[in-house]
């Protein structure tokens, strides 16, 4: 692989997970839902809400409860970042 190749493959891999990193970036409440659930869904959790369902499935969850679910400080900060977000917003729950 070319070393001018390496840099771009690297960039291209990161730029996703600046989406979810960054709620100010998200333009509506759905988006922000999604991000916001994006994470638990990585962490395991099993959604309960027909709308979770859809979006996410239930294969391979392990947690019913959110509190439950194994989430890094980061994580905690970008959820609790969202969260602030979503009510600016005033998102429906």
């Amino acid at each position: 692989m070319s070393k001018l190749l390496t840099p771009v493959l690297a960039l291209g891999v990161a730029l996703p997970l600046f989406g979810t990193v960054t709620p100010a970036a998200a333009q509506s409440c759905e988006d922000l839902w999604y991000q916001r659930n994006e994470i638990y869904k990585a962490q395991g959790y099993c959604f309960r809400t027909q709308r979770g369902i859809s979006a996410f499935g239930n294969a391979g969850c392990q947690y019913d409860n959110v509190e439950d679910v194994p989430l890094s400080a980061t994580q905690r900060r970008i959820i609790a970042d969202i969260q602030r977000a979503e009510r600016t917003s005033r998102c429906p729950r």
